[in-house]
């Protein structure tokens, strides 16, 4: 019997596990697809916005702003590369400088500290390739970035390092309540739990409709977005947005923690969960409307293109708490932007919310809050690298060229808790396949060190979820091919 079943292993799920884990729970977290972090955790901005944007007095702001001021501290408890490096808003005309004006209001009354409206000369002295026709931009110096994933995946370890149980490749096809607790029909087992938390993202209406409660309606807003070279990196040090609509917050320029610069989203509501697809219309709509503000940029600097799918609720906020409709059920639902912002302070309240419930539950004396420092070869001293090659040639073995990507710290991403079964998850990790030849070169010798790590044929490995395998049949001789 677990006393907590998680649906969903994003962000909120992963970080949800983890502040759970501080109490003496039975926990479990079930998640679909074959590795934490599979969908819309993997693909959005990376940014950890500063609260201004969000309604006053909806679920949004206040999470939002919340969750922002407890970011460092998660990223460095969870070794995530966090920096705040500032947001600015431009105004090309007039009338948007009257929504600066609203949105600087709005973030006061939320509570967002730090934020001004600055002219044009000004906002060009702090980003000099911004466009000469801006004439004013709301500053935010919390507004941060973070890596998604890195997040997602670190969160999942720390929690499993603290008794969290993580079923992958497993989906929830039925939730039955007996008057006493849960049955939880999977694919691959049933699972009995006395309280379910719902945070299955753009199906979190279906889980909750499963169990009784419909009182939920997801639908998807499809964002497409353009990731382009490190050299290009520095072309901006804040975060660039252009004034939002209804819609969401514009096509953006931003560096990453990681030095590429991101261009995008677009914003376009779907009908399609699954559809992730990239369009000739949405990449150039993202590429004209970043050319807007950062005037500088080229398209031979980009070296991929994805799609998120963000998780919409019928009123356009979140949705967190008990279910009005079925007993020991809390939703946390329409996650959307801000909701990466937002999540660890989602992740603290819903485990407060059900430890009051619970009333007797006691704390983990030990609960260890901070996991090791992993080892990024690209960061160390030529001595340091040396030392640590003397005692583990694995890591003077290159496998990832562009990112400088050893195979020592391949294989601790497979040996870690709740690491990497597949090609993705190796990227997602360690960066293996995230330069500029987009896993050209080193994909083979990944697909090398999985097989021989997990002790499978060649032709077993997947790029990500079932079925996805790189090989498909064998030479004559045997060999995968």
């Amino acid at each position: 019997m677990r006393d907590v079943t998680i649906i969903g292993g994003g962000v909120i799920g992963c970080l949800t596990a983890r502040a759970l884990s501080q109490y003496m729970l039975n926990i479990c977290l079930i998640e679909k697809n074959n590795d934490t972090s599979s969908e819309t955790s993997k693909a959005n901005s990376g940014i950890v916005h500063a609260g201004f944007d969000a309604p006053i007095g909806s679920q949004k702001a206040r999470f939002n702003v919340r969750g922002s001021a407890m970011m460092e501290q998660t990223c460095k408890e969870l070794d995530v590369h966090f920096k705040q490096n500032g947001s600015l808003v431009l105004a090309f005309d007039d009338e948007q400088c009257k929504t600066l004006q609203e949105m600087f209001e709005r973030g006061k009354e939320n509570g967002v500290e730090g934020i001004s409206i600055i002219l044009g000369d000004e906002v060009r002295t702090l980003e000099p390739n911004v466009s000469q026709n801006v004439i004013a931009a709301l500053r935010a110096e919390t507004g941060g970035i973070v890596c998604p994933y890195n997040l997602t995946h670190n969160a999942a370890q720390n929690a499993a390092e603290n008794g969290v149980t993580f079923l992958r490749n497993t989906q929830a096809t039925s939730i039955k309540w007996n008057g006493d607790f849960y049955t939880v029909q999977t694919n691959n087992d049933t699972i009995e739990t006395k309280y379910i938390i719902n945070a299955a993202g753009l199906y979190a209406d279906e889980v909750a409709a499963m169990a009784g409660d419909n009182s939920i309606s997801i639908y998807p807003r499809r964002g497409e977005y353009m990731l382009m070279d490190k050299k290009v990196g520095t072309l901006t040090k804040h975060t660039i947005f252009q004034v939002p609509t209804k819609m969401g917050k514009g096509i953006l320029v931003t560096p990453t923690v990681d030095g590429n610069l991101l261009i995008g989203p677009t914003a376009l509501d779907a009908i399609d969960k699954a559809n992730a697809d990239t369009t000739d219309e949405g990449l150039e709509q993202v590429f004209s409307g970043a050319c807007k503000s950062v005037t500088s940029l080229s398209k031979r600097d980009i070296i991929t293109s994805f799609t998120g799918l963000r998780a919409v609720s019928q009123n356009d906020d979140f949705i967190i708490g008990f279910s009005e409709a079925i007993p020991n059920f809390i939703n946390v639902a329409g996650i959307q932007s801000p909701g990466l912002s937002a999540a660890p302070a989602i992740a603290q309240h819903v485990a407060e919310l059900l430890c009051t419930q619970i009333k007797s539950v006691e704390f983990n004396s030990s609960f260890i809050p901070n996991i090791e420092k992993k080892i990024h070869i690209a960061e160390l001293s030529d001595e340091d690298l040396h030392k640590l090659i003397q005692k583990n040639p694995k890591y003077g073995n290159i496998i990832c060229r562009c990112e400088t990507v050893s195979e020592g710290e391949i294989v601790d991403a497979i040996q870690c808790e709740c690491g990497a079964d597949d090609i993705d998850g190796i990227k997602r990790r360690t960066r293996a396949g995230m330069g500029r030849c987009q896993g050209g070169f080193c994909m083979p010798r990944v697909l090398e060190i999985v097989s021989k790590e997990k002790g499978i044929p060649f032709a077993s490995v997947t790029k990500n979820d079932a079925g996805s395998y790189i090989l498909t049949t064998q030479t004559k001789g045997g060999t995968d091919i």
